[in-house]
């Protein structure tokens, strides 16, 4: 995350809480495939607490916020994300539930109702300190 998406990232923790783990590796790369880190996963339902970057932790059977933030307007690369790494997450971690949140500076009129078309992913628009 960039020096400006990371306090957009901490402040959307700080709105919900839960344990934040920034930076986190969802896919390891191998031959044939490529590292895929997600900005940030929270686990809902737990004390606050922010992780040391790239902690590994389970998330099975976990409620998890997964967290792609870009300080831009919501774009077509942002909903991306959003959408497949919420089923990376499901896919490899086993969790109880995932809301996938793409967390930008605008958002765009046409493109959120796209995103919020799939279950369990929304906008999130951090204000302008």
């Amino acid at each position: 995350m960039s020096r400006r998406e990371t306090p957009m990232t901490v402040w959307y923790w700080e709105q919900i809480g839960g344990i934040l783990i920034e930076e986190f590796l969802v896919i390891p790369k191998r031959d044939g495939q490529g590292r895929r880190l997600i900005d940030a996963v929270i686990i809902r339902g737990q004390e606050n607490a922010r992780m040391p970057v790239s902690s590994r932790v389970s998330l099975e059977g976990k409620d998890v916020v997964v967290v792609q933030t870009k300080n831009s307007r919501l774009g077509m690369y942002l909903m991306g994300q959003t959408l497949f790494s919420a089923q990376l997450v499901r896919q490899h971690f086993n969790p109880r539930s995932v809301l996938s949140v793409a967390l930008c500076s605008q958002t765009d009129r046409i493109l959120q109702p796209m995103l919020e078309a799939y279950e369990d992913c929304k906008v999130v628009v951090c204000p302008i300190e």
